[in-house]
Order: C-alpha cells, then sequence, then structure tokens
C-alpha cells in the first residue's frame, strides 16, 4: 500500500482508540457495587439518577444492593415540584421503598434520627449545575453534616459540570448566607460535586461532625473540566436546555427583580422581558401556569424584552450582569427604578455592593473588575481540590 495512503490512516486510527467516552460515576458499577456489598443504602438522587436509560435505584436493586430509603431534594424525587415548594414524604410506587424529603415548605428538613437509622451508607447520584445558589449542594451539605453526626459513611458517584470550565462572581459574603448560598464560593465555583464537598470539608466549611465524615468519591472517567458534556435529563423543571444552563449564572440574578426570566414560557432562562419595556423591544412573551411554574412572575402578561434562546458560545459568556443593567436601565428611564430589586436578588448575588453598583449606574465590566480579584484568590485555593484535569 503507497505510505502516502497508510500512514494518516494508522494517524487516524490510532487517534480513534484514544478517544474514550466519558462515563459518569454512576456507570462504574465495578468501583461502587463491592463498596456496598452486606450493607444497608440509602440513596440521595432524584429524576437525573439515571444509568443510561435506567435509574440507578433500579441498577441497585438488580444488584441485590439493600436500598431501605431515598432522600429527595428541592424538586422532588420525581423533578416536577417547583423551585421553592415544599415536598412531602411519599413511597416510591415501582419499589415501595420510602422517599423522605429533604425539602420542606420552610426549605431545608433535617433527617430525623430514626430515617438515619436505616442505613449504613449513602449513596449520591444527582445532576448538579454548578452555581452557589443552585440547591442541591446545599442538602449535600446538610446530608454530610447529619452523616457526620451519626457515623455513616458517604459514596458519591460523580458527575460532570456543564459550568465547570470557569469560575465567576462574586464570593459570598457569609453574613448573606441562606437557602441560595451556603458556603464562600463563588456564584460559578467550577467543580464537581466531589469537588466541592472535597473543598467544603477541607477548608472546614461543613459541622465538625461533617468535616469529618467519611466521602468516597467514584470519579468520572475521561472527563476534564473543559469537555463539554450533555446533559440527557434536564436537572429541574426551569432547566430545560444547555442552552438554560449556560444562561443560568447571567439570569438567575432576575429572580431578585420584577423583570420576568421567561418562567411559565417555553424558553425559562432563555429570555427576560416585563410589559414596560414595551417599545424599547417588539418581541414578547407571556408566562402562564405550566409544570414546574404553576405561578410564574408576571402571569398573564405580555413581557417585551429579549430571547437568549438562540445566542451563539452562550458556553462562554460567563457571569454577565448586562442583561440586568440593561431591563433596569430601560425601567429606571421610565421611573421604575423603585422596587425593581428585592432583598432576594442581594442573597443571589451574595454581596450588596453588585445592586448598589447597578443602581449608580456602572457598567457590567466595572462591576466585573471588582470580584475579579477575588475569583483569581478562590481559584488558586480550587486548584488544592481539583480531582480532574483543567
Amino acid at each position: 500500500m503507497n505510505i502516502n495512503i497508510l500512514y494518516p490512516l494508522l494517524t487516524a486510527l490510532l487517534l480513534m482508540g484514544c478517544r474514550h467516552p466519558l462515563q459518569n460515576g454512576d456507570e462504574r458499577t465495578e468501583v461502587y457495587l463491592p463498596l456496598l456489598e452486606g450493607r444497608k443504602v440509602a440513596v440521595f438522587s432524584n429524576h437525573t439518577g439515571m444509568v443510561g436509560d435506567r435509574h440507578l435505584l433500579d441498577i441497585l436493586l438488580e444488584n441485590k444492593v439493600d436500598v431501605s430509603a431515598i432522600f429527595s431534594p428541592e424538586h422532588g424525587f420525581r423533578g416536577k415540584a417547583d423551585a421553592g415548594a415544599g415536598v412531602s414524604d411519599s413511597t416510591d410506587p415501582d419499589t415501595g421503598i420510602p422517599i423522605l424529603s429533604l425539602y420542606g415548605s420552610g426549605g431545608e428538613v433535617r433527617p430525623s434520627a430514626e430515617a438515619m437509622s436505616r442505613f449504613d451508607v449513602l449513596v449520591v447520584d444527582i445532576q448538579d449545575v454548578g452555581l452557589r445558589f443552585y440547591t442541591y449542594y446545599i442538602t449535600l451539605c446538610h446530608l454530610v453534616d447529619v452523616c457526620g453526626e451519626f457515623n455513616k459513611e458517604v459514596i458519591i458517584l460523580d458527575r460532570p459540570n456543564p459550568n465547570g470550565h470557569y469560575v465567576d462572581g462574586p464570593v459570598l459574603d457569609m453574613r448573606l448566607k441562606s437557602g441560595v448560598g451556603h458556603l464562600p464560593i463563588p456564584v460559578v465555583h467550577g467543580l464537581t460535586l466531589a469537588e466541592l464537598l472535597g473543598m467544603a470539608q477541607g477548608e472546614g466549611w461543613l459541622s465538625e461532625a461533617g468535616n469529618h465524615c467519611k466521602v468516597t468519591p467514584v470519579l468520572c472517567k475521561n472527563y476534564t473540566h473543559g469537555t463539554p458534556c450533555e446533559i440527557p435529563v434536564a436537572p429541574s423543571p426551569n432547566l430545560p436546555t444547555l442552552q438554560a444552563i449556560y444562561l443560568y449564572p447571567s439570569l438567575c440574578p432576575f429572580e431578585g427583580t420584577v423583570v420576568s426570566l421567561g418562567r411559565g414560557t417555553d424558553k425559562p432562562f432563555q429570555q427576560y422581558g416585563h410589559p414596560a419595556m414595551e417599545g424599547r423591544y417588539t418581541y414578547n412573551f407571556t408566562p402562564e401556569s405550566r409544570p414546574g411554574a404553576q405561578n410564574p412572575p408576571l402571569k398573564g402578561q405580555v413581557c417585551y424584552g429579549v430571547d437568549l434562546s438562540a445566542l451563539p458560545d452562550a458556553r462562554t459568556i460567563g457571569l454577565d450582569l448586562s442583561f440586568v443593567i440593561d431591563a433596569y436601565t430601560i425601567l429606571r428611564e421610565k421611573g421604575l427604578a423603585d422596587g425593581f430589586f428585592s432583598p432576594f436578588f442581594d442573597k443571589l448575588m451574595g454581596v450588596t455592593w453588585v445592586r448598589e453598583m447597578i443602581e449608580q449606574g456602572c457598567s457590567a465590566a466595572q462591576i466585573r473588575q471588582r470580584w475579579t480579584p477575588e475569583v483569581e484568590e478562590f481559584k488558586m485555593l480550587r486548584k488544592k481540590y481539583l480531582l480532574y484535569e483543567e
């Protein structure tokens, strides 16, 4: 065979052999199933805990693992409850295993002593999106605290972070610690759940018992923080697409304003608008009651604004406050600045000075310049806890 043909063919074959598919931690049954033999197991998961087209719970039961309880976070085990809606205890209809909610009408719910007596080891499998105000990691931190108190081991089946390729936003001022901000980390922390939990324990951010809880991570294979990843199951009702997940850092701050970010539409977290923005924009949408958004902000009102669902390169925009500043500027010109921000905005941003700078007329670039030094400091700390290459 002509060497000029053979060489590129061999090169292509070698390259193909070097490309290994990404494996989530839950796919690596050969690693974690032996750790569960002869032990009572509780599972912290929800609808995202899929191993291919089957749920982790089914995989465990098929392999004769003694699963005695399921813990569910915000949105419930099936992932259908509204954001912030209380979720009651229930029973999984397919298996009869009790589902113990960790998210009630008042927010986080601490597991009872009776619930903790049901198991020896907690297995965690849940899809996070890498933001400080996304609540799954907060529930996990509380669970690890309680597991430490009751001498229970935690095994975390790690998953990729779709926003794990960068770090951005102000670090939480712990005076503003809340149900949407639990650790002194930036809005976008750039860590998987296993890495974030390792940092929380290593830096002593959990309770004394939680910091000393035995946590065993089962890592993803063939993953780096630069790896773009598909999310086959929407992590929550209003993050239906990767575009929404990428825009989430920039649009979630609208939750603390009078402006709609598209809850109650087919493009949540992919658009923003307000009735008073008519004239500046012609694009419009009308929020309506629908599953996952029973009573969305500005329900039934025509909102004029911006459609970002086709924004190119959304994965690379970072935390962009220009959208909030745009809406604030328009409504201020119309005499509607008072009441634009609610106290929840400061909780989401984790500081008060972002809102103050917006009110003072500062640009997104000027605000970013203020948080850049603390982001760089956090990135140095983050390196100690990385389990994957950048």
